[in-house]
């Protein structure tokens, strides 16, 4: 008999239900993920996300595939890479998917689920 656990998204804090005992019935499946978003999310400390992110995570891979990391400032493009906030400079999931590495500095928008403790 299978039992639902329920669990928080990591990412989202979405509330789902994780079908872990029978895998074939877990809203995860509802995702097809490419096979660029599978590689990714194995790189990622992330675990089991709701089918909303993990439809994000198809989305961003996709969106990567044609795109590469900015290698000088002046390639930044700001709201693909980042955006301003008060003065600051706000990396986006993108920015730091195409960056390739978790920096572990706690980012706000960090796309591997790095998280001080």
């Amino acid at each position: 008999m299978s039992e639902d656990k329920i669990k928080s998204c990591r990412r989202c804090h979405q509330i789902f239900d994780c079908n872990v005992n029978d895998i074939a019935n877990c809203q995860c499946t509802e995702v097809t993920l490419s096979s660029e978003a599978k590689q990714f999310l194995q790189k990622t400390m992330w675990g089991c996300l709701c089918k909303k992110c993990l439809a994000d995570f198809n989305y961003l891979t996709d969106l990567a595939r044609n795109l590469h990391f900015p290698a000088k400032d002046e390639t930044l493009t700001e709201g693909l890479h980042y955006y301003k906030e008060n003065n600051c400079i706000v990396f986006t999931e993108l920015y730091h998917l195409l960056r390739g590495s978790c920096c572990h500095n706690n980012c706000r928008h960090c796309v591997y689920g790095f998280k001080k403790g």
